[in-house]
């Protein structure tokens, strides 16, 4: 088979490349894929078994996130340099520290604090369009959701939402020239780091009951972050928060809507809700992969790997492993156990906001099921040019004008 698993045009048209990821799962799951045909692009070793990909997770003394970052392709020196002090990009004991700061933010209580907030986040978005019959899912409903939630996470006004979901588009999107360049990218970068430091200063002034007051204060023991730290971090937050939300909340309803008989299951029974997000994240795995660095010569599934060779966990097949999911090519709501690596491959880089995600997208069901249980694909869906976000930019769907209903008492 002809393997190119980091050309941005395949993903564009038709998603993933899972007929390249089942090849190499079973004939090569730790393979060298030489790609000299863009800037930033050396050769990597591709590794794409779900056992393999949680061991490299977790093994951060062999596997580095902090020697070249976690980017996929190369990058300067200079901003290599500058990405280590952001927590995605650090090895421990570094990232133990830091990670043990901002997890003072993401505790459950402060989490299920936003349920409500969640709630009537849904509620006013379906509101905006079910009258019309129809919308577009992404820019009407999945995109919209995850950054009014991450604005009342970290008490950003009201008007900044439309401003922070460009960023992240800017930032994120830089192969897609419909949306975003590289240099538009830094620059989408810098606005959001000017926009970090300006919240911070304003927390110290005026502190609130939320994130960023508390990330902002010394823990027990008087350690506290940056200013450096905090920036980053906050940065991290808007754009994973954004992101992988938004992108899981489409790719789960195009999946539901190409699967009817799923959702028909799911109106059927709303208890499935819960499995059926967990099942979305497996299916649409919002970001592809992530790097790592051999800081020593080793061995992963027989292959030699070198000192500072590239390594790239591909996440979208590793959810797909015949080895660990029964049926892996079936999209199945009711499925479990489900120990998907959707949100990392476990280790020190598990997913900080997983608990959030998975609140959003349930809550997301609970509504979409509630008010427009008719809903319905009205058209073409536009992919985004890009092999590290699995990502949708237009969904046109059309549903039934439904009245609103009473709140369910089903449990989120």
């Amino acid at each position: 088979m002809d393997i190119n698993l980091i050309d941005p045009d395949i993903y564009e048209r038709g998603g993933p490349p899972h007929d390249q990821f089942g090849w190499l799962r079973e004939h090569a799951p730790v393979f060298w894929h030489e790609y000299g045909g863009a800037p930033g692009w050396p050769g990597f070793w591709a590794v794409t078994r779900h056992e393999d990909v949680a061991l490299v997770s977790r093994h951060p003394e062999i596997f580095s996130s902090e020697r070249r970052t976690s980017a996929l392709r190369e990058l300067p020196d200079k901003i290599v340099e500058r990405r280590r002090f952001m927590l995605l990009d650090m090895d421990p004991p570094r990232h133990t520290r830091q990670r043990g700061l901002v997890n003072r933010g993401f505790t459950p209580r402060m989490i299920g604090r936003l349920e409500d907030a969640i709630r009537q986040t849904c509620a006013s978005l379906l509101d905006a369009v079910v009258a019309s019959g129809e919308a577009d899912f992404v820019h009407d409903i999945a995109a919209p959701l995850p950054v009014q939630v991450i604005c009342e996470l970290v008490g950003a006004p009201p008007e900044d939402r439309q401003r922070l979901y460009a960023l992240t588009n800017r930032m994120t999107s830089f192969d897609d020239s419909e949306v975003s360049s590289r240099a538009d990218s830094v620059q989408a970068t810098n606005e959001i780091y000017t926009y970090a430091s300006e919240l911070g200063e304003l927390r110290r002034q005026q502190p609130r009951d939320d994130i960023v007051t508390r990330l902002l204060q010394p823990d027990e023991d008087g350690n506290e972050l940056t200013a450096l730290e905090f920036n980053l971090f906050v940065i991290l937050l808007i754009l994973g928060g954004n992101e992988t939300t938004r992108n899981a909340a489409s790719g789960g309803m195009l999946a539901l809507l190409q699967h009817p008989q799923q959702w028909q299951r799911l109106l059927a029974s709303p208890a499935l809700i819960p499995t059926a997000a967990e099942e979305i994240i497996r299916w649409v795995t919002p970001i592809n992969a992530f790097r790592r660095t051999a800081v020593r010569d080793t061995e992963l599934a027989g292959q030699k790997i070198a000192e500072g060779d590239k390594v790239l966990l591909f996440y979208t097949s590793a959810n797909r492993d015949e080895d660990v999911f029964a049926a892996p090519q079936k999209f199945d709501i009711g499925r479990a156990p489900n120990p998907h690596v959707g949100f990392g491959g476990g280790g020190a880089h598990f997913c900080l906001g997983r608990h959030l995600a998975a609140l959003e997208l349930r809550v997301l069901l609970q509504a979409i099921a509630e008010r427009m249980p008719g809903i319905t694909l009205d058209g073409p869906v536009t992919r985004l040019r890009s092999n590290f976000i699995n990502g949708i930019k237009r969904m046109p769907v059309r549903f039934e004008t439904c009245t609103k209903p009473t709140p369910s008492s089903q449990p989120s």
